[in-house]
């Protein structure tokens, strides 16, 4: 039998707070996506407003400001006295940290605009462009727009032609027509199910009349993923010469005709932290270019200081506004004491990375630099996420300096990306005809104080696109043969 009873039931829970969660959200940004958050509070509080001019910092302001304000919001909250007028007789002309550097003080030019680019076509806009000066009929038209919006970044079609008919209502006759001019546009090979058909359609736009590659591609392509050169050389019955000859052909081919438009797109990024030298001393910048300063609303000051007297809803209305404006301010200024310490902590522990390069790239984890700074593991997750740091050497995503370590024989800990490379570089200077096994590139590892198993050279190998040595050792024969 169901009956309704109520307990008590005593629990612990973390919730946080909104200005918490403010906090947290803001850590996480980057400089671009700062300015947009900051545009629309802007708009969204009257009683923000932005400053005119940069003007010099002047220390102490937040400190003093947000210690007296908190005390003025305690006594408000546990006497429910009104504010008071003192909380307003600021208005925040400056919220950042003295002790935090900005690009604008080192004098850090602009972005000019001639360093902007202008967008470029997108592979589907470019496709329907020669749809429209191809397809007159409104019926072969509208298959051929429907085919270009099913095609994806590498430049394959996506839904079958049976759908695409089924769709439309069309025979599957006539889309099939329709698919094998788009086929013949500009990048060649677009709407195309297969690899193979890519391929061929390749073939067929450049007018390549070779009938071994042709064979190659529709009966043989697994044994080009293997490299099995002579044993396809076998099979066609012709030398490895001759064989070499009709893959030069097939190399020439785009496996992603797509990629053209679509894909190998430079992004642009903004980095978050400049690192310049100066007298000897590697310094931290903040870049806050974009980025205005806050202040608050002299106006509503003013207002608040009269309505608060006469005007209950209105009085209710500042209060609220003005707590925001300030856990606003102050979250913004914490983030960028955060970032900055993260930042010199990173500086400070890789010097020597920033003078010698990646030979003396030390290891570093989030666990460890949080230790440090005394910050949770997430908070330094949050902070790493999505920046970049600009160095002497280039620039850098801040998880880039985030990595294992191995140990070496002696017990000293050796960075990961420092295995790498290594490891690129001994494949480089290998006998190309004799190429160094995972086992052989183990015993040179642990013969210069790496502790190292196979496995491991094997993942980082993969990780940097380099074949098995057996590959390897068949692309150079198939590249040496007269």
């Amino acid at each position: 039998m169901l009956k309704q009873k109520l307990n008590q039931k005593q629990a612990q829970k973390l919730i946080l707070a909104p200005a918490l969660q403010q906090a947290i959200k803001l850590l996480q940004l980057t400089n671009l996506e700062l300015q947009q958050v900051v545009y629309d509070e802007l708009a969204e509080n009257p009683l923000l407003e932005m400053e005119g001019d940069w003007g010099e910092p002047q220390a102490g302001v937040l400190a003093a400001e947000e210690a007296r304000t908190e005390s003025e919001s305690a006594q408000q909250d546990n006497n429910g006295q009104d504010y008071d007028e003192v909380i307003f007789s600021s208005g925040f002309e400056d919220y950042l940290d003295e002790s935090i550097p900005t690009l604008a003080e080192y004098g850090q030019d602009e972005t000019r605009f001639e360093n902007q680019v202008s967008e470029s076509p997108s592979l589907w806009d470019h496709l329907n462009w020669q749809a429209g000066l191809t397809f007159f009929e409104p019926r072969e038209l509208k298959i051929a727009e429907y085919i270009i919006g099913n095609i994806n970044e590498d430049g394959y079609l996506t839904v079958s032609p049976e759908e695409i008919a089924a769709r439309l209502g069309e025979d599957v006759a006539v889309v099939e027509e329709v698919r094998s001019k788009v086929k013949m546009f500009d990048p060649p090979g677009c709407g195309s199910l297969t690899l193979k058909e890519s391929l061929l359609a390749q073939m067929d736009s450049l007018n390549l009349q070779d009938e071994v590659a042709r064979k190659i591609i529709n009966d043989y392509l697994p044994w080009l993923e293997k490299a099995a050169h002579q044993e396809l050389a076998s099979a066609l019955n012709i030398s490895l010469p001759e064989l070499r000859l009709h893959l030069d052909v097939i190399k020439n081919l785009d496996p992603a005709p797509g990629q053209k438009y679509s894909g190998d797109k430079t992004i642009y990024v903004v980095p978050d932290i400049y690192v310049i030298r100066e007298h000897g001393q590697w310094k931290v910048y903040l870049n806050e270019e974009g980025l205005p300063r806050l202040r608050l609303n002299h106006y509503y000051r003013q207002l608040a200081q009269a309505g608060m007297a006469t005007d209950e809803e209105t009085a209710r209305f500042i209060k609220d506004r003005m707590k925001r404006a300030l856990w606003f301010i102050k979250s913004i200024n914490q983030r960028n004491r955060t970032i900055y310490r993260v930042a010199e902590y990173i500086v400070r522990k890789q010097k020597d990375f920033l003078e010698r390069g990646i030979e003396a790239l030390k290891p570093m984890t989030l666990m460890e630099i949080g230790q440090e700074l005394g910050l949770h593991e997430s908070t330094i997750g949050r902070v790493v996420a999505n920046k970049y740091m600009m160095t002497p050497l280039g620039l850098f995503p801040l998880k880039f300096f985030f990595h294992k370590s191995l140990n070496g024989v002696y017990g000293g800990e050796i960075s990961s990306l420092k295995i790498k490379d290594r490891i690129r570089k001994l494949v480089q200077n290998e006998d190309k005809a004799n190429p160094l096994s995972d086992e052989e590139i183990v015993d040179i590892l642990r013969r210069e104080n790496v502790q190292i198993a196979r496995r491991t050279v094997a993942k980082y190998r993969g990780q940097l696109g380099i074949p098995p040595a057996n590959i390897r050792k068949k692309k150079f024969l198939l590249e040496e043969v007269e």
